[in-house]
C-alpha cells in the first residue's frame, strides 16, 4: 500500500498525475480525425430547386411592380367625377298624427371620365336620399361606360311612400318647408372599373352630395356640394 495523498508532498502527487496521463491508450489516427474534421454538409437538388424558384419569384414580382409604376405614370388615372345638374322637388307629405313620410323627387346627375387614355365602366350603381341622416329613397342605376373625356347624364327618379320619420324629424322637415330652403342629401355609389388595353382594375366609388332646394309644389336646386371618395 502506497503513501496516502495526504502524507505526500504536493511535488509528488503532481509527478503521479503527469505519469498516469501518459499512460493512457492513445485514440487510433481514425477517430482523432473524426474528432478534429467535421463532416461537410452538402447542398442537395431540392435545395438548389427552392433557391432557383426563390429567385425567379423575386425576378418576376420586381417587373411587375416596374410595369406598374411605369403604366400608372404614363395613364395617370383620374377617378371619374360626379356633380348633380338639377333637381325638382314635385311633392312632399309629412302625416299627422303619425309621423310618415311620401315625396317625389327628379335628379339629373352628370358622371363624367375625365381620364384621356383611359376608358371606364360604372356596375352595381345605387343612389340613395337622405333627410337629417334618415333614409327615406333609395334607386338602382343601370350600368353604362365611358369612352376616353366622356360624361354620361343620369337621370333618377326618387320617390318616397309611407318611410317613417321620428317626430323630431318630421317636425324640422315641416319648418323647413315653412322656410321654403329643404336641406337633403344623396350619396351615390358605383363600382368602377378602369380599363388600358389589357391592364384594369376595380374600385368603389362613392359620391356625397348636399342639397338645397325649395319646398314643392315647384321645387327647385339652389345650391348644392358634392364630395366623392373611393
Amino acid at each position: 500500500m502506497g503513501t496516502p495523498y495526504h502524507l505526500q508532498s504536493p511535488r509528488t502527487i503532481v509527478t503521479k498525475i503527469i505519469s498516469m496521463k501518459q499512460q493512457a491508450p492513445a485514440l487510433p489516427e481514425s477517430e482523432e480525425s473524426k474528432l478534429i474534421l467535421q463532416p461537410r454538409h452538402t447542398t442537395t437538388p431540392a435545395m438548389w430547386c427552392a433557391a432557383i424558384v426563390c429567385f425567379v419569384f423575386s425576378v418576376l414580382l420586381i417587373l411587375t411592380g416596374l410595369i406598374i409604376l411605369i403604366v400608372f405614370l404614363t395613364v395617370k388615372p383620374r377617378t371619374p367625377s360626379f356633380d348633380v345638374a338639377n333637381a325638382a322637388l314635385n311633392s312632399i307629405y309629412v302625416g299627422s298624427p303619425s309621423a310618415y313620410f311620401n315625396g317625389d323627387m327628379v335628379l339629373v346627375a352628370n358622371v363624367t371620365n375625365p381620364n384621356q387614355k383611359m376608358g371606364v365602366s360604372f356596375h352595381s350603381g345605387t343612389m340613395e336620399l337622405f333627410f337629417r341622416g334618415r333614409l327615406v329613397a333609395a334607386q338602382a342605376l343601370p350600368s353604362f361606360a365611358q369612352r376616353r373625356g366622356q360624361f354620361t347624364v343620369v337621370n333618377v327618379h326618387m320617390v318616397s311612400s309611407q318611410v317613417e320619420l321620428p317626430p323630431e324629424v318630421a317636425m324640422e322637415l315641416v319648418n323647413q318647408m315653412k322656410r321654403n330652403k329643404i336641406l337633403y342629401t344623396i350619396r351615390g355609389s358605383f363600382k368602377v372599373r378602369e380599363k388600358f388595353w389589357s391592364w384594369h382594375y376595380s374600385y368603389r366609388m362613392t359620391a356625397i352630395c348636399d342639397l338645397e332646394l325649395t319646398a314643392p309644389p315647384s321645387g327647385v336646386l339652389l345650391d348644392r356640394r358634392c364630395t366623392i371618395s373611393k
